[in-house]
């Protein structure tokens, strides 16, 4: 009996396809292109000061001034550059990995940095140092570079790479990095100004995101050194949202004085220095500019 040819090429077909997708779903980096749609992908490979940046309020400010767009965040608590290299080197799953999707959040445990690089064709990718390391340059290198290369190959050539540059501790933390500085919340602004330059000057990011200057700047406001829950994490309303603030207009490039959305319970007024503060970062990221109001 003579096979029905038809049908043999269709299941050889359907077997390449099968193949194909399994290829892709096992490839550590994304396709080339970006997809045809007008959402834009950001994702933060971080620990605890990324979940406070960008994994609440974020989304909600896109939403408000109609920017689609997916959040993705690899969290491990303290990770530093020498941790992520490590991940990278190694493969190891280390990071829960939240992705925010049309104001949902999906979380994936025991993820590698491979898998979330290849989840999404990502427009944004940010990498960041561990806060207790962040103002101490001898402690990037070799490791920026190892985790800037790996990215880099992970992305579209289009695709922005960015740093996020954090906050210094409030001025009664207890943190034992403090000391690091100190127990100086000036000396640890300045140290960590002074060591984004130097690894924006070694790398060339795309984007440089000065969360740790918006911070700053409000904390010459009426609000003063409020900023942080614990002397460290930033207080949960107007701290965390003007850290978001700032990733907005230097992500989308877009004005954030003026947006509408703020957190529920964030006053008129802790709205309006957050946005200042995250605005007047962006335009003067390593100098503090007061805030009065």
């Amino acid at each position: 009996m003579k096979p029905n040819l038809f049908k043999t090429k269709f299941i050889v077909l359907l077997i390449a396809a099968f193949m194909s997708a399994a290829v892709y779903a096992g490839s550590p980096f994304p396709p080339e292109a970006k997809p045809g749609d007008n959402v834009i992908r950001v994702l933060a490979i971080g620990n605890s000061f990324s979940e406070d940046a960008v994994e609440q309020y974020l989304y909600e400010l896109a939403a408000s001034d109609s920017i689609e767009v997916i959040i993705g965040n690899l969290y491990y608590p303290g990770c530093s550059l020498e941790r992520h290299a490590n991940n990278v080197r190694n493969d190891i799953p280390d990071y829960r990995y939240r992705k925010i999707v049309g104001g949902v959040t999906e979380q994936r445990d025991s993820t590698t940095i491979k898998y979330a690089l290849a989840d999404e064709s990502w427009d944004y990718v940010s990498v960041q140092q561990a806060s207790h390391f962040s103002g101490m340059p001898e402690t990037y290198e070799p490791y920026l570079r190892e985790v800037v290369d790996y990215v880099r190959q992970g992305i579209r050539k289009d695709t922005k790479l960015m740093f996020h540059f954090t906050w210094a501790y409030s001025k009664d933390s207890n943190h034992d990095g403090f000391k690091n500085y100190g127990n100086d919340q000036m000396t640890m602004y300045n140290s960590i100004v002074e060591a984004v330059k130097k690894a924006d000057k070694e790398i060339g990011f795309d984007i440089i995101i000065p969360c740790g200057t918006a911070i700053q700047n409000g904390r010459t406001s009426s609000l003063g050194d409020t900023f942080n829950r614990d002397g460290y994490h930033l207080q949960l309303t107007y701290g965390r949202y003007t850290a978001a603030c700032t990733w907005f207009e230097s992500v989308f490039g877009k004005d954030v004085v003026g947006n509408e959305y703020a957190p529920e319970g964030v006053t008129p007024l802790q709205k309006r220095i957050a946005q200042k503060a995250a605005h007047a970062a962006v335009l003067n990221p390593y100098t503090v500019t007061e805030i009065d109001e």
